[in-house]
């Protein structure tokens, strides 16, 4: 019998990178306050949808309907994984980020976007992100109840290499998108017009918050490219998967088209495109390499596995 969770699942990580990709275009197009009360739009759920109400409201609908899916998906874990308990409690965490998220969202506009609530409300969404790929992965080709047929084509030693590898290289990118959060809410993206000095100077004056985090970003983007890039160069050498190789070499192009975009945003003064699409490259690798992580994992240890029987 095939199940339905896991399907749930991967719609769910979608889901959440059309999300992010809204919220940084209703802050590109500083429609962040275009509603000023909440969860309400002018004291209507649904108010005329136009100039900066569309972005904003849509993304609160979108929102809501991400909550929906995912307890859908929750609730599905719960009934068709009941000898995998962890699906379920980890997807019950799931909900609880969303929900508290959402709180975070309604304090954005409430507060009139305080840059230390923006940016958690930032954060906690690619932690979601990363939870929800972490799920759909381990769930991967569940068909009944029992464990998803193990990970193929490579050993334990090299599943768990991939597991280390991988989890280095989301934990820099998650590092560096919590960054760029904070210098998008502090107004920081224009604080180093140039590029590839800042200011003029390798290491800039860091006087205050916005020239700080930028430059933080940029010393995290080079971190992030290095370890994506020895992720790359190790998988050349490990005997993994075409499909796993695949998945690394995707992940190496993106943090290329995103280091790409981060330039772009600086050059053309904050354009809508190259800073819209700049959040949600920066989603989609964490979400490849968290998903690499997981595959690893499945590797190394069949978390699925049922427990053998002893026998009397």
């Amino acid at each position: 019998m095939t199940t339905l969770h896991p399907r749930a699942f991967k719609v769910t990580v979608v889901w959440t990178l059309g999300l992010l990709f809204l919220g940084s275009i209703v802050h590109a197009t500083e429609s962040s306050l275009a509603c000023p009360d909440w969860p309400t739009c002018f004291g209507s759920m649904m108010p005329e949808m136009s100039g900066g109400v569309f972005w904003e409201h849509l993304h609160r609908l979108v929102a809501g309907g991400l909550v929906m899916m995912f307890g859908l998906a929750t609730w599905l874990a719960k009934k068709e994984t009941p000898d995998r308990p962890w699906i379920f409690r980890a997807s019950l965490a799931g909900v609880g980020l969303l929900l508290v998220q959402s709180v975070f969202g309604g304090l954005t506009v409430i507060y009139q976007l305080p840059d230390l609530v923006s940016t958690t409300h930032l954060s906690l969404a690619f932690i979601f992100l990363s939870l929800a790929t972490m799920l759909a992965v381990a769930t991967h080709g569940s068909v009944g109840p029992g464990a998803p047929p193990p990970i193929g084509g490579f050993g334990a030693d090299d599943g768990r290499r991939l597991t280390i590898i991988a989890s280095i290289a989301a934990s820099s990118v998650f590092v560096q998108s919590v960054v760029g959060g904070l210098v998008r809410h502090t107004d920081g993206g224009l604080s180093c017009p140039d590029v590839p000095l800042c200011l003029g100077q390798v290491v800039p004056p860091l006087v205050n918050i916005q020239i700080t985090s930028h430059f933080l970003h940029r010393v995290m983007a080079v971190l992030a490219t290095v370890a994506v890039l020895w992720l790359y160069a190790w998988a050349m050498r490990a005997d993994v998967p075409v499909r796993v190789h695949r998945w690394i070499t995707a992940a190496a192009g993106l943090v290329l088209v995103q280091v790409a975009l981060g330039v772009l945003s600086v050059l053309t003064v904050l354009a809508i495109p190259p800073v819209s699409l700049h959040t949600l490259v920066a989603a989609a690798l964490l979400s490849i390499l968290v998903a690499l992580a997981t595959v690893g994992t499945r590797a190394a240890v069949d978390i699925d596995a049922p427990k053998p029987v002893s026998l009397p």
